[in-house]
């Protein structure tokens, strides 16, 4: 089944995960869900790769990563 919503950018990203899904952006949260796609040999990383592709990862680290700035430095 074909994903029908893939977020384009970071507040489309953002709200699908805080909004959409109703989680919480915590360091917590972001530094496991980093950990976690930063693993190639992670099943659950690989059938995010497989379902959305590569670019797609990178793109969802780089979002992760922003968001753990944001947590970190509120200002930016």
């Amino acid at each position: 089944m074909e994903p029908s919503f893939i977020p384009q950018n970071y507040q489309e990203w953002r709200h699908c995960i805080t909004v959409t899904c109703g989680l919480e952006l915590t360091e917590a949260f972001i530094s496991s869900r980093i950990k976690s796609l930063k693993n190639e040999s992670d099943y659950m990383t690989k059938r995010f790769v497989e379902l959305y592709g590569e670019a797609q990862r990178q793109r969802t680290l780089e979002w992760f990563a922003r968001a753990s700035e944001e947590i970190k430095h509120p200002s930016l």
